[in-house]
């Protein structure tokens, strides 16, 4: 019964978007304002109805209720309760449930806290969203029901695919559907101000808040990607550059441009048209990669359904909501008026070349991507664009958006002198170049290439520190003064530099990772001392044990450097009889200028074991640099000005003649 009531949930979340679709534009056309406030109503009744679905999609995994179709191929009795619940969106249908009520989510927050956007301002942003809504639902509902019956249940289910049976991937979709998702609302704003004609600071004020939110969970979604395929593959690395993977990477650096482009409209009313049309791209690329995901023309890890007329579907409603916006934008763009002038050298100029060197790494990453896909479909030929192409071609774009972004800050808003701007980059060049000289001096091994992306990283962790310090006035004011300057910052002022530092710190550890990593693989038996990099690894034990629902074997390591005692690793071999797959567990030791790394692998029949053993610099500065980049969103959402209304001017009051 329960599981009917949801079914009927989710056709009543389908019938409120219908409504929010369509009689709140009707009310913005008449000017009726009851017509433009049941957009505010229907969002919180259509939240409602696809929250308890997907409530009762939980319900049926947590008691293991096989006679639904998804929970007998995707659960299993004896999986901790954890999985139980994650393996609802650890599948297509029930991830594209989480999809929906992502989208609902951010149309009820909008109804509840977006009171300061003009009622049909917000009427039509609410009934863009649902129009998206309506085409998912539909999509869920006719083609991937996650609450189909079986006729003759199983007594218990296939399980679920060992390797998504951890707590990295337990969280990281649902952050980046937070992401992906949440990109909708920046779209809705796009095509509501073309709707309605209006695009001026405040509307990029409305905007940016909802933008923020998903572009942190987009960047935690995919450090969290990352950092599970780091330890749980056993491959030692972070980034594979798969089609998957770049499906995801794609919407972050268009919607960072989004970011960037948002404050240029909300300080000088410029770049409007610009502007929109990144909402609109950063949206569209969001479900090109759910496109890429369910379409079955990819076989990855990462991706869901094979089902091919799933992908139809999909692609038909990529097209519509992407051929329409377009259409839209080609249209009403030319009305809209830029506001503000900048000259050459500006922030808004600076803001500008970041948007561009950001769109055409997009567009790198984009072929890149594509290109195979659409050689296979058009001549049968399959190719592999792997890490060459990339490393060719986006890095030096991505690098020279860094450098972009540690001159960026040293700009004024309007006009800016160059003299001063060229100053402040000449102290920042020489100190870089002086610590690169010094990292270099210090190094067995002076890659170029690592040396040339290490000084990138100091030149954009040196400009932030000294616009920071250039803004509490050092050297010129007192240490309390200093100090009080800086805590009268805007919190947007400390995002930006968060962010920042952060992504110099991860770029830091990705150069690190990739140019100076030791590694070496062999088949050893216990006892025997390996050297890798500084350190000597020695396999001492291999045992077995029982996990909750799988058999593992584990090995013990002990790792030294000059004959002292450093870390203890033991990674594991996992077997899961249900599902009759293995997984590896590497063993990590994190250091903070690096991680010890080792993974078992399988026994040669000899008593010997294949070993990796790697020393991975860098990689804990990855880790703590994605915190950094998510967390400045979240403290820029926390400024106040992004709570407010837009200014508006007060009538003088009345001077009443004295009595």
């Amino acid at each position: 019964m329960i599981t009917e009531f949801g079914h009927f949930a989710l056709w009543m979340a389908l019938a409120a978007a219908l409504v929010q679709s369509v009689v709140p534009l009707w009310g913005v056309r008449n000017a009726s304002a009851a017509g433009m406030r049941v957009a505010d109503t229907a969002a919180q009744i259509q939240f409602l109805a696809v929250a308890v679905a997907f409530g009762a999609l939980v319900r049926a995994y947590v008691v293991s209720d096989f006679s639904l179709e998804t929970v007998a191929l995707n659960s299993h009795s004896s999986k901790p309760m954890l999985y139980k619940v994650t393996g609802v969106w650890a599948n297509h249908e029930g991830s594209m449930l989480l999809w929906v009520l992502m989208l609902a989510l951010f149309g009820v927050l909008i109804s509840l806290f977006g009171r300061m956007i003009p009622v049909a301002m917000r009427a039509t942003v609410l009934a863009v969203q649902a129009v998206v809504g309506v085409g998912f639902y539909l999509f869920i509902l006719l083609t991937s029901n996650p609450f189909i019956r079986l006729d003759n249940p199983p007594l218990d289910g296939r399980g679920m695919n060992p390797l998504l049976q951890d707590p990295g991937v337990a969280f990281h979709p649902p952050l980046l559907y937070l992401g992906y998702v949440g990109f909708s609302t920046a779209f809705a704003f796009a095509l509501a101000a073309l709707i309605t004609g209006r695009v001026d600071p405040a509307w990029a004020r409305w905007m940016r808040p909802w933008v923020l939110i998903a572009w942190s969970g987009l960047t935690a979604g995919i450090g969290l990607g990352s950092w599970w395929a780091y330890y749980e593959l056993g491959w030692g690395g972070f980034w594979f550059w798969d089609p998957v993977e770049n499906a995801s990477f794609m919407p972050w650096l268009i919607g960072t441009a989004l970011l960037h482009s948002a404050i240029v409209v909300e300080k000088r009313n410029a770049l409007l048209q610009w502007t929109i049309l990144l909402a609109i791209l950063t949206f569209s690329l969001s479900l090109i990669g759910t496109f890429l995901v369910r379409s079955g023309i990819l076989s990855s890890v990462h991706a869901f359904a094979t089902d091919p007329a799933r992908g139809v579907f999909i692609l038909v409603l990529l097209c519509l909501y992407i051929g329409v916006a377009l259409m839209l934008f080609a249209w009403r763009a030319g009305e809209l008026r830029e506001g503000g002038v900048f000259a050459l050298w500006s922030r808004e100029s600076g803001l500008l070349v970041n948007n561009v060197l950001l769109s055409a790494a997009t567009g790198v990453v984009f072929v890149g991507t594509l290109y195979p896909l659409v050689l296979e479909l058009l001549t049968g030929d399959k190719i592999t664009v792997g890490a060459p192409y990339f490393n060719q071609t986006f890095l030096p774009l991505f690098g020279a958006t860094m450098l972009a972004a540690g001159v960026g800050p040293f700009l004024s808003w309007k006009r800016a002198r160059p003299a001063v701007v060229l100053r402040r980059a000449a102290v920042t060049m020489t100190v870089s170049v002086a610590l690169t000289i010094g990292l270099a001096l210090t190094l067995t091994q002076a890659d170029p290439a690592g040396l040339f992306g290490a000084f990138v990283a100091i030149f954009l962790a040196t400009a932030t520190l000294q616009d920071l310090a250039l803004r509490a006035g050092v050297p010129g004011v007192r240490a309390s003064v200093a100090l009080r300057r800086l805590l009268g910052l805007p919190r947007s002022a400390w995002g930006l530099y968060l962010g920042h530092t952060g992504l110099a710190l991860a770029a830091a550890g990705v150069v690190a990772v990739s140019v100076w990593k030791a590694e070496e693989i062999r088949s050893v038996a216990p006892g025997t001392e390996m050297a890798v990099g500084p350190y000597a690894f020695t396999l001492a034990e291999i045992g077995q044990a029982q996990g909750p629902n799988y058999q593992t074997t584990i090995a013990t390591i002990e790792v030294t450097r000059a004959g002292q005692a450093v870390a203890t690793l033991q990674p594991e071999r996992r077997w899961y009889p249900v599902e009759g797959r293995p997984t590896t567990e590497a063993g990590i030791r994190s250091l903070w200028h690096g991680d010890l790394y080792a993974v078992l692998g399988d026994p040669d029949g000899t008593g010997r074991h294949v070993v990796r053993y790697y020393y991975n610099p860098g990689v804990p500065w990855m880790w703590a640099g994605a915190v950094l980049i998510a967390c400045s969103a979240l403290i820029s959402l926390t400024d106040r000005r992004l709570r407010i209304g837009a200014p508006s001017r007060r009538r003088a009051p009345t001077m009443q003649p004295a009595e």
